[in-house]
């Protein structure tokens, strides 16, 4: 009996025991002006929209309910005393990050930030396996 081990599988059959075919993402529609639930059930790339909805406008680490991946980091740069430059690039890291999680999304481009007041907007492309969209995103409180 050796140390090491004498039969090894491949990595493309254990990546292809792993790769399961996603269920059609479902989510519950929101009306993404007033944030109120609107009674209807959503699937594709209007259900994506809602996600991301949902995981920017939820603070990471806050709520037991969710995992510490799911939800974004964004208030942690209030009251830092950074630069312009060095929180939009910090929003847009936490932003990627946040969004990444999601299975459906494949990237994320054309990121931008925008600061009115105490209002955040992020307006972004995001390419997923059902397509490609534009979306802005409103944060309210940051």
């Amino acid at each position: 009996m050796g140390l090491l081990p004498t039969f090894i599988e491949d990595d493309e059959d254990l990546i292809e025991e792993y790769e399961e075919e996603l269920p059609e993402p479902r989510e519950y529609e929101i009306d993404l002006k007033t944030g109120q639930l609107t009674g209807r059930i959503v699937t594709g790339i209007e259900a994506i929209k809602i996600w991301i909805y949902l995981a920017l406008n939820t603070p990471r680490y806050r709520y037991t309910i969710f995992t510490w991946n799911y939800g974004n980091e964004s208030e942690d740069l209030i009251g830092k005393g950074y630069t312009k430059e060095a929180t939009q690039s910090e929003l847009e890291r936490m932003t990627e990050e946040c969004l990444l999680e999601c299975p459906y999304i494949r990237s994320i481009s054309n990121l931008e930030t925008q600061f009115n007041k105490s209002m955040l907007t992020i307006t972004l492309t995001v390419n997923t396996d059902y397509g490609e969209f534009r979306q802005e995103v409103e944060i309210n409180g940051i």
